[in-house]
């Protein structure tokens, strides 16, 4: 029996029904080509916010699922993060918003906050609770310590509590916090998420002062890369900080076992409530109304304006131009998937 011939009409038919069926079916997008990158932490092993929002991203996988391979490492001390971040052997590290203006203008390190972690300062000034000392006002007559060089904070606390700065006693007191308690000093400066509980486990109360509580423009840890890095690889951080941001989301969510991460790297010898009480005072100053709008790390114009306005004012840095400080592009990038 001859073979009806298939007709033109016929295939092109087939084709069409064909290349509708495979345009119908579910897109695989490829994943992220897979990139290296070192982070940095600005200071030894332990709680601090930017730091657990790392160390949970490289425990539980996020950095992988964004396709990167993530050294951790930490700072020695003395500023190295910085001056090898500028010098491009390191990606990311983490920095003091007034400090990165300070080493911006001097000596101009290429320094770029990606993201802000502390809404509020980490430093407050304390006073055991019998001093009987309940405002700044009351630190006239004494003994107020501070570290290195005094802030420009405590100058603007004790203005915006009417205090004279005349009658305050200031003295360089270095990082022991037992010099409190020996009397030695009426008033210390402290990091908030640490020397609180270390005095508090020896047995004494203590009244804290906030220099934000008081108005104060104050900003606290933040990631920072360079100016080159986040012109060349602007994906590649969104991705880290689109990790990290979602460590730092999983330990607010999970503390216990963000603790026990971070002892994987401070080692076992390190006290958990310490580590506790660090990471649950962080993550409340990491929070603030920019935030609770726009989500961790947010950052803005204002924050950065005032807290320039306040530095320049107390004469530690020389411009209130913040431009180029900081940059809400990442950030954007990192919520936009």
């Amino acid at each position: 029996m001859k073979q009806r011939p298939i007709s033109l009409l016929f295939v092109l038919s087939l084709l069409l029904v064909f290349g509708l069926l495979t345009a119908c079916q579910p897109s695989v997008s490829a994943p992220p080509p897979r990139v290296a990158l070192t982070f940095m932490a600005g200071y030894k092993p332990q709680a601090n916010l930017p730091f657990v929002g790392v160390y949970v991203a490289k425990e539980k996988g996020y950095f992988d699922a964004e396709g990167l391979d993530v050294t951790i490492e930490h700072s020695p001390g003395q500023g190295q993060h910085l001056q090898l971040l500028a010098a491009g052997k390191i990606q990311v590290t983490t920095q003091d918003a007034a400090v990165l203006l300070q080493r911006r203008a001097d000596p101009g390190l290429p320094l770029v906050a990606i993201a802000l972690i502390g809404q509020r300062g980490q430093q407050a000034f304390a006073a055991l609770k019998d001093s009987g000392m309940v405002t700044p006002k009351d630190w006239e007559g004494h003994l107020v310590g501070y570290k290195g060089t005094p802030p420009p904070d405590l100058f603007a606390l004790l203005n915006a509590a009417g205090a004279d700065v005349n009658k305050v006693n200031l003295v360089n007191v270095g990082f022991d916090p037992r010099l409190l308690v020996e009397g030695k000093v009426d008033v210390y400066p402290l990091f908030k998420s640490n020397e609180p509980f270390l005095l508090r486990s020896w047995g004494y109360e203590i009244t804290l002062w906030d220099a934000a509580d008081y108005g104060v423009p104050t900003l606290g840890l933040t990631y920072v890369t360079s100016e080159s890095y986040l012109q060349d690889h602007p994906e590649v951080l969104a991705r880290f900080l689109r990790a990290a941001l979602r460590g730092i989301d999983d330990a607010a969510q999970h503390p216990d076992e963000a603790v026990q991460t971070v002892l994987k790297y401070t080692g076992p010898e390190t006290n958990p409530d310490h580590m506790r009480y660090m990471l649950e005072t962080e993550l409340k100053d990491a929070q603030s109304d920019v935030t609770r709008e726009h989500g961790w790390g947010w950052q803005t114009q204002e924050q950065w304006q005032a807290l320039a306005d306040m530095l320049h004012r107390y004469e530690v840095l020389p411009t209130t131009e913040v431009s180029g400080a900081f940059t809400t592009r990442i950030l954007e990038l990192a919520k936009s998937r």
